[in-house]
């Protein structure tokens, strides 16, 4: 069998530094998150201590997901909506499906206000939960850089998403009228809801408890969907040969990345966008860089200046038995509960119709 590679489009690529001296072009960003656009731009030149980190925290998603079932049960929070710690089998992307091809470990991201700070405060808000839920994390002894290495690739993206809002919000404030100046870089330099999600694909077709993939099915992995935050950073992801290099056969406590495939066996594996014009297409994002995706609450902000993307991940599909792996991390910057997103709804309000809709 011939793996064939779909229809790809090319995101928009700027610099750190561009982002930084604030060079990036009111065209460049109507490009890369306009009306017309796929809804995503790429960032290069990154800190030199992001490639360690993607390496060690990716790797970490399959040591993890290689725990005993018992030790990951352990790791779960129903109290949280399972937004907390570890959530497998939990979503419902598509009527009356649960998606078991995926194991997620979702983390509050209130440490980046506060190192102690470990969910959003409460206050105002106990039916939410899935925010102001304190993080659940592994042993020390059993993944020992798990922690640490998270919240710094994390605090990593999410300064990096700070810069893309600075850009987005000179562009808002000259094309919007009323809009508040730096409004978007206040959202994420100040939320105490940002929400990371460290993802391990199974080995498709098989998961725990998982059906195989049906052929033809392009979302077998993760459903098609918007993020419903402002800006979601992702890294590029990390293709591991489990079968070759299985976590479980590794020293549960290494504190070395796995071996990384040097690309996906699969060539049609990986991020595809719906653009505007109702097109599927790929969008690669390079190992080194980092991708930013436009949200629900992005669009609302700027009355749809910027438009939030459809996307969905196609599994790899292999050959000769194989156990491929997919991991990746995205960082969805979001207001806190009490920003209107638009006027006269918060994002509580907005958050508690897209988690009733989705779990």
């Amino acid at each position: 069998m011939v793996l064939q590679e779909g229809p790809q489009a090319q995101a928009i690529t700027v610099s750190l530094h561009e982002l930084i001296e604030g060079s990036v072009s009111f065209e460049t960003l109507t490009e890369a998150f306009g009306p017309s656009s796929l809804g995503i731009i790429v960032v290069k030149d990154l800190d030199a201590r992001f490639k360690e980190l993607r390496a060690q925290v990716l790797s970490n998603a399959s040591y993890l997901a290689a725990l005993s079932e018992g030790e990951l049960e352990s790791l779960t929070s129903a109290e949280a909506k399972y937004l907390v710690g570890w959530s497998c089998g939990k979503e419902t992307l598509r009527s009356g499906h649960y998606d078991t091809l995926k194991g997620s470990y979702y983390v509050n991201c209130a440490f980046y206000q506060d190192p102690d700070l470990q969910g959003a405060p409460a206050d105002g808000f106990p039916d939410l939960s899935e925010y102001t839920a304190h993080n659940i994390w592994p042993a020390k002894d059993r993944l020992p850089t798990f922690r640490k290495s998270v919240e710094e690739l994390c605090t990593l993206i999410i300064d990096t998403a700070a810069l893309v809002a600075r850009a987005c919000d000179r562009y808002a404030l000259a094309t919007i009228d009323g809009y508040k100046e730096g409004y978007i870089e206040h959202v994420v330099k100040t939320s105490m809801t940002t929400k990371a999600r460290l993802l391990h694909y199974f080995p498709s077709p098989v998961s725990r408890d998982a059906e195989p993939a049906a052929e033809g099915d392009d979302d077998d992995w993760c459903a098609t969907h918007l993020d419903h935050g402002c800006l979601t950073g992702l890294t590029s992801a990390m293709f591991i040969d489990e079968d070759a290099n299985s976590p479980a056969a590794f020293d549960a406590t290494a504190t070395k990345p796995l071996p990384e495939l040097a690309q996906s066996p699969d060539p049609s594996a990986g991020l595809y966008i719906r653009s505007r014009t109702d097109q599927v297409v790929k969008v690669n994002i390079p190992k080194d860089y980092l991708a930013f995706q436009t949200g629900e609450a992005l669009q609302l902000i700027t009355q749809g200046k910027f438009r939030a993307v459809p996307h969905f991940v196609k599994g790899a599909k292999t050959t000769g038995g194989a156990q491929i792996a997919r991991n990746t991390l995205a960082v969805f910057t979001q207001p806190n509960l009490g920003e209107e997103v638009e006027p006269g709804k918060t994002f509580a309000d907005f958050a508690r119709e897209v988690v009733k809709r989705t779990y």
